[in-house]
């Protein structure tokens, strides 16, 4: 019983993430983050990012943009092993001008306060 709950927490800290990224909102992310030096996040088609100082910043350049962005997601599967947890969904993206498919991994570690995510990996999916 405690894995089903803990899969329904985790897809609840993902969602998060997500309604944070759509509403631009810095606090509400910086809430679904472990504000640790070894957390990772690499948007699509930028370099990796290591610590939460430039996780935070990249978030913050994100929300300053002109452009919004909606998150449909589709085929989201969660594993949860201990206190590792991770999110593989397909990011689809819509915005003013277009729209785009990316692919995300999300990687959470449970800690006292619930689950708080390490890793944002998303790569754009490439239409040929």
């Amino acid at each position: 019983m405690q894995a089903i709950g803990d899969e329904a927490a985790v897809l609840q800290a993902n969602k998060a993430f997500y309604d944070a990224f759509e509403a631009r909102d810095m606090d509400a992310m910086s809430d679904v983050w472990h504000h640790l030096g070894e957390v990772s996040c690499t948007h699509p088609g930028w370099q990796r990012l290591q610590g939460w100082g430039q996780v935070a910043a990249s978030f913050l350049a994100l929300f300053q943009g002109p452009q919004p962005i909606q998150f449909i997601l589709t085929n989201e599967s969660v594993q949860v092993h201990d206190h590792v947890a991770w999110v593989s969904v397909d990011e689809n993206i819509l915005g003013d001008d277009a729209g785009a498919t990316a692919s995300g991994l999300n990687i959470f570690s449970r800690t006292p306060d619930g689950w708080k995510m390490v890793v944002h990996h998303s790569s754009q999916v490439l239409v040929g």
